[in-house]
């Protein structure tokens, strides 16, 4: 597995400090973007929580995942979580070490009390201390919340006082890509209320593997079934959700989002409504499938249109909580479809994740570009193999092509609307499941060749087996000091 080096560099640990006031949460942050470019030590927020205790907890329970690892559970994860200020909430965010659970949690406005919210993308520090700390945070505490350097720093110019060396596998990057990608395609399936909900969750099993399960919503709870029948849900890996424990006595409701027609395992969405906050696990299909070999990025890493488009479209993006793809397409003069593509292209660079309860995207700025996330991709860079070789021909009329790998051919084929497969092993197990193969990448990249020069060419149609020039790939950007996860 690729990894690249990456410092945590803080001017002091977070911790919980007692004052004349109350106690204060003051999470240290490292080098981060903002509106007016990078900074070593970003500030976002100062004030008070509305709602200290489930806060806290929530708090916790993104740290959790961000250190656990469900799938192969002896080898050790530790990341520091990513909080984003879209100048109207704070989002922390964190994936578990297998790349198989995203976690979020959303700090709305009415969650916050105090200075106006930033803009900026950023990494928090979560130690040890820290975590005892907040979970000793009672209902009854004010709690004052700093998210940036204290008014101390200037003691601290001979350097960082707290640096963590992590490693920080490429996976991790193509999680977040991955995961804006399935969250897109959700829609709410089920609400259950407080009891309810507690029920529901304290019923789940915790250790253990569980495998994949599926409920199905009855009147005011969900029941288990053993199979996707009609309006079911999947449930994959049920133990889970376990962060979600952390803050049981404080859900007012659990929201449950996914993909509506699903007749295999599929990712979903698992969402706990706390005061003017909201903490959400996503789960990917299946515990040993982490979100970054789902390949639902795939088909707009292989388009120069997508490309473009995307340049276009990140100079119209401002930190926005909401990101309206009607919107853009106005400002842009792109099609939604396009438009879709290119903030698809842009999550490959952790600019864009998207909000299921919201049904909008948001804007983050993570120290990465896509060229990282193609470099990193296998199929992709099989796909360009291909093309390169010259193994890709089109058939009379484009819909059906021939692929030669070494001494046997692949027939990729495209159905009325577009959609592409293949005679190959990879379709025959996931049939598109898991994104497009290798084959069919390499044939969407010769197909918008041929167009593209078709539409650019005085001289008339190509000849459609004729060998057309790959799209080559930009150069991978090198490692950036004080990535997120």
């Amino acid at each position: 597995m690729t990894q690249s080096a990456h410092a945590y560099a803080y001017l002091r640990p977070s911790a919980v400090l007692d004052g004349p006031d109350g106690r204060h949460l003051d999470l240290a942050t490292s080098g981060g973007a903002t509106p007016l470019g990078a900074a070593a030590n970003p500030r976002f927020f100062a004030g008070f929580l509305a709602d200290p205790a489930p806060a806290a907890a929530a708090l916790l329970a993104v740290a959790d995942v961000a250190a656990a690892r469900y799938y192969q559970p002896q080898l050790r994860a530790s990341l520091d979580p990513v909080v984003t200020a879209n100048g109207d909430r704070l989002r922390f965010e964190s994936f578990s070490g297998c790349c198989g659970v995203y976690a979020r949690l959303d700090v709305l406005q009415a969650g916050l009390d105090g200075d106006e919210i930033g803009h900026g993308t950023t990494n928090v520090d979560v130690n040890n201390p820290l975590r005892e700390a907040l979970s000793r945070i009672g209902p009854a505490d004010p709690l004052h919340l700093a998210v940036g350097p204290d008014a101390l720093e200037v003691t601290t110019f001979d350097g960082p006082l707290v640096e963590k060396k992590v490693p920080l596998p490429e996976r991790w990057l193509r999680g977040f890509a991955e995961t804006q990608v399935v969250a897109a395609g959700f829609e709410p399936r089920a609400e259950l209320p407080a009891a309810e909900a507690v029920r529901f969750l304290r019923a789940l099993p915790r250790g253990g593997r569980a495998g994949v399960g599926w409920v199905v919503p009855a009147g005011r709870t969900l029941r288990p079934t053993t199979r996707p029948v009609p309006g079911a849900v999947c449930l994959p890996g049920p133990e889970r959700l376990v962060a979600l424990q952390r803050v049981l006595r404080h859900a007012l409701a659990l929201r449950v989002y996914g993909p509506v027609a699903a007749g295999q395992p599929t990712a979903s969405a698992w969402e706990a409504v706390l005061p003017g906050m909201r903490l959400t696990l996503t789960l990917s299909p299946d515990a040993s499938r982490g979100f970054s070999g789902e390949g639902g990025v795939l088909d707009s890493l292989a388009t120069a249109t997508a490309e473009r488009d995307a340049e276009l479209v990140s100079v119209l993006l401002a930190w926005e909580p909401r990101i309206e793809v009607g919107d853009l397409a106005a400002q842009s003069g792109l099609s939604p479809e396009r438009v879709r593509a290119a903030l698809t292209r842009l999550g490959t660079a952790g600019q864009i994740g998207y909000d299921a309860a919201e049904a909008a995207y948001f804007h983050r700025r993570l120290p990465y570009d896509s060229g990282r996330a193609e470099a990193a991709n296998p199929r992709l860079r099989a796909a360009r193999a291909l093309v390169e070789a010259g193994a890709v021909r089109l058939e009379e009329g484009g819909a059906t092509a021939v692929v030669t790998v070494d001494d046997h051919i692949q027939r990729v084929r495209a159905d009325e609307s577009g959609r592409l497969s293949c005679t190959c092993l990879w379709w025959g197990k996931y049939r598109g499941g898991r994104g497009p193969c290798k084959h069919a990448l390499a044939v969407g990249m010769v197909r918008e060749s041929a167009a593209t020069a078709g539409s650019a060419s005085a001289a008339g149609p190509i000849d459609p087996v004729r060998p057309i020039d790959p799209v080559r790939s930009a150069a991978p950007a090198e490692p950036v000091k004080g990535a997120g996860a």
